[in-house]
């Protein structure tokens, strides 16, 4: 398991780990740095709908492990092939969800838990992880009951590590590492709480 202070310590550094093979952790610090800025956050007009409708329950840290399983089990695209999260990784993120530092945002429809996503908090940032949907536009509404977290508790930065079609729709944008690094440097100044 990667002990909660060298993950803190990387998050802070910009650097995450990702499983990918057998007992294979690797870390990252992609460049460019894919984020979601918060103020240029979009929905789209038909997810805006979904979310007025009130069809999914939103909970934070409700089923922190079964949010990972759920993303750990997804199928995923070509261009996200295969998984990240080896159970390493999953005992490592509940180990730092247990100390405070990652969360989750779930979705839940009539008692089930239907979609969400897991991440990191620090300062005023929040490095996203994975996502993951059981019910369609599930894990979308999570995401935007996320970026209203974030925006009301004072957020600056979202980190989605990197872009992808799916997250460009909601404004995603790749940055230099140089400025993603500055940005994170100024967001771990801030003291936010998520929870």
């Amino acid at each position: 398991m990667l002990p909660v202070d060298l993950l803190v310590s990387a998050y802070s550094s910009g650097w995450f780990p990702m499983a990918v093979g057998d007992g294979d952790i690797r870390w990252f610090s992609p460049d460019p740095r894919g984020i979601i800025p918060l103020d240029t956050f979009h929905v789209s007009c038909r997810l805006a709908r979904v979310v007025r409708r009130g069809s999914f329950r939103i909970e934070v840290n409700r089923d922190f492990a079964g949010v990972m399983r759920a993303c750990a089990e997804a199928e995923r695209d070509d261009e996200d092939a295969g998984t990240w999260i080896d159970q390493e990784i999953f005992d490592s993120y509940c180990a730092l969800h247990q100390a405070g530092y990652a969360h989750s945002v779930e979705a839940w429809r009539d008692g089930k838990l239907a979609g969400g996503l897991y991440g990191v908090a620090l300062g005023g940032a929040f490095f996203g992880e994975s996502m993951f949907h059981h019910v369609t536009d599930a894990s979308k509404v999570a995401l935007v009951a996320l970026v209203e977290r974030l925006r009301e508790r004072g957020f600056t930065l979202l980190d989605t590590q990197w872009t992808t079609e799916h997250l460009e729709q909601f404004g995603a944008v790749e940055i230099p590492r140089r400025d993603y690094l500055r940005r994170l440097e100024g967001a771990l100044r801030l003291e936010r709480a998520f929870a």
